[in-house]
């Protein structure tokens, strides 16, 4: 039986083998007669001066016979057109990125993806010398025949080709499709500062030609932005090619110092995801951000921080950046309904179940200080900021203050405040904001107040109060110098003071329970 399962594998492997050279067969079959069908003339010229064998297919409009056939390497595309053109030399390999190069740190890296975008970015130059190649010969045979016939109208761009070259490959090593995704592929040919500038074209014979670059090098490590050993790119000039019309006697590419180098950058990201809900805040020692001046905290804690630092670990990101519905002061709790916020997560390798959200909620509050609680925690991918938006600008804020005034609270004093709805109230920025915000007059809307008593005093009351978002209120009662106006204390006709101040309700359609 050994025997026998050595005798089916060897046939199996036989057969994989005669069915791969087969395919390769038929690849170099096809290719050739692609080949042949180009003009003589214009493929003996643009090898001549150092045109790639990639480069000259894809201005006919042929690069497809290449990205769609995995047989067809740099070097036999080469030697087939230079059988062809009947030149010995083989001439000059254009260097590849080495897709397994790229597939790898994608896989160390430990992203969850089920699709990929690819990007990629070339130096000027490249793309220079692609339209002078396209000029050249719209110029040169503009009265031959198959100018019209087959040398297509536009062609297509060196960075797309690029792409098409390493898309199907990397699809297969990675096991996903590419489209339109939020994880990013990005690879940066950058030329040095030197190279950038352009040069005069050299009168020398040396034909323009393409250095292979050595794919072993270009991705040193399984980071997420890698730099590149440096290479040596294109050593291109005019080989004096010579033609009877004045203008065209030198093959107009830009030349490129031979002594230079060129730089791959490669990076593979996530675009932010975001982790959204609601907090509350129960401590008056609490900022929503991590606030500090001169080297020192102000308050004991942020809401960015207690939330933050608990998500994301779970989502494995890089870091993270906090955004909130508004703000409260340090000093003004946030109870009520809570308010929404956002997580975002920058490069974020792991989704995290609705089951992990649900422990992260627990977790923040289970913690021991008790200053800030979450709810409706959601992972939202890529669409926080839609449901963040949305009636944004028509959000309304409640809020419940104490009030201290001069003079005795009266019955007539409780009708005046509560008789009021949409009352419009000038707003110029406080002097508190003045040395961050710029001086400005706002028109709020204080949609409606009412007042509770505190039983056995009559100059303390608090009020309950609703207004439009961005609203300051505490100006609104005493009114900043009189900078806001109306307020309660103008209302009130006497000194008006805010001692304490609660949101109680953000009026916000998301992560509503």
């Amino acid at each position: 039986m050994a025997s026998d399962g050595a005798a089916l594998h060897s046939d199996t492997t036989n057969a994989h083998v005669s069915s791969a050279a087969e395919a390769d067969n038929d690849d170099l079959v096809f290719l050739r007669r692609a080949v042949l069908s180009l003009p003589p003339q214009v493929l003996k010229d643009l090898l001549s001066n150092g045109v790639c064998a990639r480069c000259i297919l894809k201005q006919f409009g042929l690069h497809e016979h290449i990205c769609s056939r995995p047989s067809v390497t740099t070097p036999l595309l080469s030697a087939i057109l230079r059988e062809v053109e009947e030149h010995g030399d083989a001439g000059a390999a254009n260097g590849g990125v080495g897709e397994s190069k790229v597939a790898d740190p994608v896989k160390q890296g430990g992203y969850q993806i089920d699709s990929f975008c690819l990007q990629v970015s070339l130096p000027s130059v490249v793309l220079d010398n692609e339209q002078a190649v396209w000029s050249y010969i719209k110029e040169k045979y503009s009265f031959e025949t198959w100018l019209t016939e087959k040398f297509p109208s536009s062609c297509i761009t060196v960075e797309d080709f690029l792409k098409l070259s390493i898309t199907n490959p990397l699809e297969k090593l990675l096991d996903v499709k590419c489209n339109e995704n939020s994880f990013r592929v990005q690879l940066t040919y950058t030329l040095s500062d030197a190279l950038s500038e352009k040069e005069p074209i050299s009168e020398s014979n040396d034909c323009y030609k393409r250095r292979k670059i050595d794919a072993t090098d270009l991705l040193k490590n399984s980071t997420d932005l890698q730099k590149v050993e440096s290479h040596d790119l294109t050593s291109n000039s005019s080989n004096g090619c010579k033609d009877d019309r004045v203008g065209l006697s030198k093959f107009p590419l830009e030349k490129v110092n031979s002594n230079g180098s060129c730089s791959l950058v490669f990076q593979c990201y996530k675009t932010s995801v975001y982790v959204g809900g609601r907090y509350l805040k129960y401590s008056r020692n609490v900022s929503q951000s991590r606030w500090i001046i001169d080297d020192e905290r102000i308050g004991e804690a942020s809401v960015e921080e207690i939330v933050g630092s608990n998500i994301l670990p779970v989502c494995q990101g890089d870091k993270y950046k906090f955004h909130a519905a508004g703000r409260e002061d340090i000093d003004v709790r946030m109870l009520g309904t809570g308010r929404p916020f956002l997580v975002e997560i920058l490069n974020a390798r792991q989704f995290p179940s609705d089951l992990l959200i649900k422990e992260i909620e627990t977790k923040i509050n289970s913690l021991e200080s008790k200053l800030v609680r979450v709810k409706n925690i959601r992972f939202l991918g890529s669409q926080g900021w839609e449901l963040m938006r949305e009636g944004e600008a028509e959000k309304q804020k409640q809020y419940v203050a104490l009030v201290w005034i001069s003079r005795p609270f009266e019955n007539e004093d409780e009708h005046k405040l509560s008789s009021f709805t949409d009352l419009k109230v000038l707003q110029k920025t406080p002097v508190r904001v003045l040395h961050r915000r710029s001086p400005l007059e706002r028109e709020k809307i204080i949609h409606w107040m009412k007042i509770e008593k505190i039983a056995g005093s009559s100059q303390y009351f608090l009020l309950h109060l609703c207004t439009q978002a961005g609203t300051y209120i505490k100006e609104f009662v005493h009114g900043d110098l009189g900078r806001t106006y109306p307020n309660v204390g103008s209302i009130l006709g006497c000194r008006a003071e805010i001692l304490q101040l609660d949101v109680t309700d953000v009026k916000m359609d998301c992560f509503q329970a």
